[in-house]
């Protein structure tokens, strides 16, 4: 089946230094080679630690950046091969919701000016019909049609995050990126935002980018995890797999950091030793060979290629067949305590008490704690 978007090879670097005649003397490289696939109403997430690429990955797949090499086919379209008109036709199908959502919406702009701006550029809805667009988006999100008159300085972090969201998809989509959507949000209604976007792709179909650094988030909302490193994917799998049978060293040490709502339980955090790289001028070989326990000779020399298996597994390490078994480092089991699990099960009124979607995504939200 042909995948909803396909990136292939994506390359960005960027000037740090130019000469005193401008000529470019050092490059950051943010994104060295990346490829994944998205599914039409599946959620790929994207994670890794802060200045992995992640952002700048979900900015060139809609050329708000443009990249250096790579290719991006949208439904089967190249999208580096479109003029202007047509990327603008494009965006109707692609949106993006920012991390701050105070940041990008305009405070000038009232919440029925913000919803209809696209509506207008677009000429999806006539003139007459838009004030009734912009009422039913608000319902869709969880808003009361009354504060389309009100502007973003009016409402909370989770109120304009949700306005945010209404104006990506006044456009109809077929994919919206979420890039840290809820990470400057409080953890209550982080589960809030996070139920609401799993709501929308259940009715509308949608298929999301899902950019950030919380593994316990990504857990409860993504069908495939591509772990980033240095601008490069190390791991990529299911995310059932991923978590239960992560591969690349990189990848256990990011899920030791996990929190597990279980203070009896017993586990192995890994602590990475030595520096972090930097992208103006990444390692030779592996670029996780610094901080990696497994490292050998080979690591540091030749760079690993991303394989995958028969059951789409693929790793960048070349060591993986030889790593101790992950259940020996992650642990396997993040049940709730006994006392905590009778009380959400008295809570929630079932018989098990992780079986709720909603407390499943409340245990989500809290905080990596790496």
């Amino acid at each position: 089946m042909t995948a909803l978007l396909e990136v292939d090879g994506l390359v960005k670097h960027f000037v740090a230094d130019r000469s005193v005649f401008g000529t470019p003397r050092a490059f950051v490289k943010a994104v060295d080679g990346v490829s994944f696939r998205v599914e039409a109403g599946k959620t790929l997430a994207l994670v890794g630690e802060s200045g992995c690429g992640k952002s700048t990955v979900s900015r060139l797949v809609l050329r708000l950046i443009e990249p250096d090499a790579g290719s991006v086919r949208f439904d089967g379209r190249d999208l580096l091969a479109l003029d202007a008109n047509e990327l603008r036709a494009f965006r109707r199908s692609a949106q993006i919701i920012f991390q701050d959502p105070y940041a990008s919406l305009n405070p000038r702009m009232t919440v029925s000016q913000i919803l209809t701006e696209p509506l207008a550029l677009h000429d999806l809805v006539p003139p007459p019909r838009r004030r009734e667009r912009v009422e039913e988006l608000l319902r869709l999100v969880g808003l009361e049609p009354r504060f389309a008159r009100r502007y973003p300085h009016e409402f909370s972090g989770g109120q304009r995050q949700r306005i945010a969201i209404a104006r990506a998809l006044a456009v109809e989509p077929k994919l919206i990126i979420c890039d840290e959507p809820v990470s400057a949000l409080d953890v209550s209604i982080r589960s809030q935002i996070l139920n609401l976007l799993r709501d929308l792709q259940d009715r509308l179909g949608l298929a999301y980018i899902f950019v950030s650094h919380d593994l316990a988030v990504v857990k409860h909302i993504a069908d495939r995890v591509a772990v980033m490193n240095l601008g490069e994917i190390v791991e990529t799998a299911d995310t059932a797999t991923l978590f239960a049978s992560p591969r690349h060293p990189y990848s256990r040490a990011l899920l030791s950091a996990i929190p597990v709502p279980n203070p009896r339980a017993k586990r192995s955090r890994i602590l990475l030793q030595g520096e972090m790289p930097s992208a103006l001028n990444p390692p030779p070989g592996c670029r996780f060979h610094t901080r990696c326990p497994y490292v050998v000779e080979r690591c540091r020399i030749e760079r690993p290629q991303l394989l995958a298996d028969t059951d789409g597994h693929a790793t960048a390490c070349h060591r993986t067949a030889e790593l101790p078994p992950p259940d020996a480092i992650v642990l396997a089991d993040s049940a709730f305590s006994p006392a905590l699990e009778r009380l959400v099960a008295a809570f929630t009124g079932t018989t098990e008490g992780t079986s709720g979607a909603g407390v499943g995504i409340n245990n989500a939200a809290s905080p990596p704690g790496a």
